[in-house]
């Protein structure tokens, strides 16, 4: 049975789906972008925007109780892939700092993405 996961902490989906749906021990995450949760802004700059992404898959992560060593797979579009040594940067930092293996990922460049941003990026978390 799958449940949908609708954590407070994180963005609100800006269209008709769901932040998250749990389905046995796999997390399946939609997109998610670059919005601050408390002032709604969004950065400039693609470190930031790649951070603050992170940062809210985190959050959706940890409401549901699992941790960002969970994440099995993530999928990174971006608008502009010349900045991929930026992405992989923070990215790298990122799971670094949460003691946390490299998932396997997919990268691609998308002509456009919600709300203009420069980076939206969805994962699959697995926990025993």
């Amino acid at each position: 049975m799958n449940h949908i996961i609708n954590a407070t902490n994180a963005p609100q989906p800006i269209g008709p789906y769901s932040q998250a749906v749990q389905f046995d021990n796999y997390i399946l995450l939609s997109g998610q972008i670059p919005i601050d949760v408390i002032s709604n802004h969004i950065p400039e700059n693609i470190a930031e925007q790649t951070y603050l992404v992170l940062k809210n898959i985190k959050s959706i992560l940890f409401h549901i109780g699992f941790q960002v060593e969970n994440i099995i797979k993530t999928t990174v579009f971006t608008t502009n892939l010349k900045k991929i040594d930026i992405i992989n940067e923070v990215y790298k930092k990122f799971f670094i700092d949460h003691n946390s293996k490299f998932p396997a990922r997919s990268c691609i460049e998308v002509q456009a993405l919600p709300k203009n941003v420069k980076i939206e990026i969805e994962a699959i978390a697995y926990k025993k």
